[in-house]
């Protein structure tokens, strides 16, 4: 980094594309030298198309999957597994954005786990607050709290106008993995 300010950027909404925009943005902060770390708060257990080419880009463009996949039911022992899962993400972040090694730094789905109940508001507010001053710090979910709008430089919202799982077309492998 150059010493200029880091931004907080969010990525939100209903819509396609949070997760995609991120990593868009991830391979311009590696192309420009910046080592860079996604760290996936619900995605877990399967290799996206994301995964095979972090490893493609080497050891300064890195994703670490920490989720137990997505959530299904709010269950009481469901729910405390996923919720495990994010606690050891959180831990992971909190080290990682403290640590100095990184230019941009995304916390892949956090907003879900905010709205789940798996990590507290208060939580990633702090972890907000103690990134140092040159971080680019990305977090992209659904269900963006208002304290982290009045926080973030940029917040862009998503929005579902097609798609084409409305008409029973499932997943396609290079689209949405």
């Amino acid at each position: 980094m150059d010493g200029e300010k880091g931004l907080l950027l969010v990525n939100t909404g209903g819509g396609k594309g949070k997760t995609t925009a991120s990593l868009g943005m991830a391979l311009r902060a590696w192309g420009q030298g910046m080592k860079v770390l996604m760290i996936q708060f619900l995605k877990g257990g399967w290799n996206p198309g994301e995964l095979k080419a972090a490893e493609k880009l080497g050891p300064d463009f890195e994703i670490r999957q920490m989720g137990k996949g997505f959530i299904n039911g709010t269950d009481g022992e469901s729910l405390n597994m996923h919720r495990q899962a994010a606690l050891e993400a959180m831990a992971v972040a909190a080290v990682e954005v403290s640590s100095g090694k990184y230019g941009l730094i995304i916390l892949d789905e956090i907003l879900y786990a905010i709205h789940f109940g798996l990590v507290t508001l208060d939580e990633v507010l702090s972890l907000i607050a103690r990134r140092p001053e040159s971080l680019h710090l990305v977090l992209t979910g659904r269900y963006v709290p208002q304290e982290i709008i009045e926080r973030a430089d940029m917040v862009t919202e998503m929005v579902d106008i097609k798609h084409p799982y409305a008409r029973g077309v499932h997943a396609r492998k290079g689209i949405e993995f």
